[in-house]
């Protein structure tokens, strides 16, 4: 099994991300050019959402409790309350919003970054979770995915007798849906999650359509993580988690391409040009951790790339580029329209 971010960082001293890796996390605005100008919209397609803002469905569902649902670790969870959620990341917190159910939230972690989640306790210190904080609160169900950490935490607050499921990581288009079922049935409401299933896909497919046509030729794309801070810098390969976006947004993973193995690999000039990548995506705070484009510019290989000489960087938000959930329209459209940018 491949390490999220999260995990790699843990064995670093002093890094944190700030976002899961549901990505990893993944936690923008409109995706930002080289120039920091927002995208426009791609032609066609529908009109934008505040991406910091959550749309819930327009219907708040009543949950129909009690549920006994599977754990990702092995077991099986009874689910009698929805009245007080604690999701403990971003993603997850994506999820309870836009099924209707932000209202019952009573805590966030710190890649919880959207609008309506703002006044919302954070039970979270960097990415660890105090049970402490999670116990005070009174949940009477916590959502977690395999990055939830420290284990010693997840199993105090299990102990304490709150129900607590474990969701599998996304990686993938492919698993919207199935992460949306598991969230809305352990939450007593399928109905509403068959609906947000339903809008999820016909928004992704809105963005397809109006692709521009690229032939034979795609352009490769560089998934880089970058934390200047701790001087983390890694070039991803076919587990990153990004190369799905990837391919739907009319582009080829440079790091596929290039025959990288696993996750992700440490950033050297040569990795990075024989990866040759037309354009290079990052989270917005990676690129500014490393002074934007002009510093990163600066790092191993990356000036050498026709990305580099071209600056065409693609950056989104660190909350949401990676989450797979109800937000990945406007990723992949915001993705889309920049890596397209010159198509006629």
């Amino acid at each position: 099994m491949t390490r999220t971010l999260r995990d790699r960082t843990r064995t670093a001293p002093a890094v944190r991300l700030a976002v899961p890796f549901a990505v990893l996390g993944l936690l923008l605005g409109a995706s930002a050019c080289a120039t920091g100008q927002a995208a426009p919209a791609a032609p066609g397609a529908a009109a934008p959402a505040d991406p910091d803002r959550i749309e819930p469905l327009p219907d708040i569902p009543v949950p129909r409790l009690p549920v006994t649902v599977p754990s990702a670790d092995g077991r099986q969870v009874t689910v009698a309350s929805a009245e007080r959620i604690i999701p403990l990341n971003g993603s997850l917190a994506e999820l309870v919003f836009s099924l209707g159910l932000g209202g019952r939230a009573v805590a966030r972690d710190v890649s919880t970054t959207f609008e309506q989640a703002a006044k919302l306790p954070v039970i979270t210190q960097a990415h660890e979770v105090s049970a402490e904080g999670v116990l005070s609160l009174r949940p009477t169900v916590v959502l977690a995915d395999r990055s939830t950490g420290p284990a010693e935490a997840v199993e105090q607050i299990r102990a304490a007798g709150v129900p607590l499921i474990v969701l599998d990581d996304p990686k993938e288009l492919a698993d919207i849906d199935t992460r949306i079922d598991a969230v809305a049935t352990a939450l007593g409401v399928p109905d509403a999650g068959a609906r947000l299933k339903e809008r999820t896909r016909t928004r992704i497919d809105e963005v397809r359509a109006h692709l521009p046509a690229t032939g034979a030729t795609r352009p490769k794309v560089a998934f880089l993580y970058l934390r200047g801070s701790a001087s983390v810098f890694l070039l991803g390969g076919p587990d990153s988690g990004a190369p799905s976006l990837i391919e739907a947004a009319g582009g080829e993973d440079a790091g596929t391409a290039a025959h990288l193995t696993g996750d992700f690999t440490p950033l050297t000039s040569e990795a990075l040009v024989k990866a040759a990548p037309d354009a290079i995506l990052v989270m917005r705070k990676g690129l500014d951790s490393v002074g934007g484009v002009d510093g990163m510019l600066k790092l191993p290989g990356v000036a050498q790339t026709p990305a580099g000489l071209d600056r065409r960087i693609v950056s989104i938000d660190d909350g949401r580029l990676l989450s797979y959930g109800p937000r990945t329209p406007q990723v992949l459209r915001d993705l889309a329209t920049q890596l397209h940018r010159d198509a006629k």
